[in-house]
C-alpha cells in the first residue's frame, strides 16, 4: 500500500506542476478539480494513519512511523489548500513559478527516498549501506527544495529573470 500510496502523490506532485508551467497565468480547467481529491484523500488518510499508528503497540502502521504518515498527510492538506487557493483566485508570476518548483521538488524527494533508502538494500552492495551516505541523494531534493523556493519566493532574484510572460512558451522555426 505504501508504494501505491507514494506512486499516486508522487504522479499528481508531477502532473500538478507540470500543468502549472504550462498553462497561461489564472487559468484553471476540469484537471484542476479531479486532481484535488488525490491530495485531500491522501492528507486526510495519512492523518488517520498517523493517529492508528500512535494508538497502536508497534507506533507504526503499515511498517511506518506515526510521524510520517502525519508528515505526509500534512504536506497533502497543504497542497490541497493551494489547490483551493488556485482554483478560487488563480496563480500568477512568481507563485506559479513556487507552485511549480516546490511540486517538482517534493514529488523528486519522494521519489528519491523511496528509491535510496525504501529500495536500496535491493540495489546498493551491504557496504555502501552501512556507510549511510545514501541519506545525503534522499534528502537532497527537499534541501533544494527549501533553498530554490526562498529564492524565488522572497528575493527578487525571479523579476531580474528574462522569462517569457504568461506561460508562453517560444519555439524555434526552421
Amino acid at each position: 500500500m505504501n508504494n501505491v500510496g507514494g506512486g499516486v502523490l508522487t504522479f499528481y506532485l508531477v502532473a500538478t506542476a507540470w500543468v502549472t508551467a504550462r498553462r497561461r497565468d489564472g487559468e484553471t480547467n476540469i484537471f484542476d478539480w479531479v486532481a484535488l481529491l488525490i491530495p485531500l484523500w491522501a492528507g486526510i488518510g495519512g492523518w488517520i494513519n498517523g493517529l492508528e499508528a500512535v494508538h497502536s503497540p508497534t507506533g507504526s502502521k503499515y511498517g511506518v512511523p506515526a510521524g510520517m504518515h502525519v508528515f505526509i498527510g500534512s504536506v497533502m492538506l497543504l497542497a490541497a489548500a493551494g489547490d483551493v487557493r488556485m482554483l478560487v483566485r488563480g496563480v500568477f508570476g512568481v507563485q506559479r513559478v513556487v507552485r511549480h518548483l516546490w511540486r517538482m521538488c517534493f514529488g523528486l524527494f519522494i521519489a528519491t527516498g523511496s528509491f535510496f533508502l525504501g529500495q536500496g538494500s535491493k540495489v546498493f552492495p551491504d557496504w555502501l549501506l552501512k556507510t549511510n551516505v545514501l541519506f545525503i541523494p534522499a534528502i537532497l531534493p527537499l534541501i533544494l527544495l527549501i533553498f530554490w523556493v526562498v529564492r524565488v519566493r522572497f528575493t527578487k532574484a525571479y523579476e531580474k529573470m528574462s522569462m517569457p510572460t504568461g506561460g508562453e512558451v517560444y519555439t524555434l522555426r526552421a
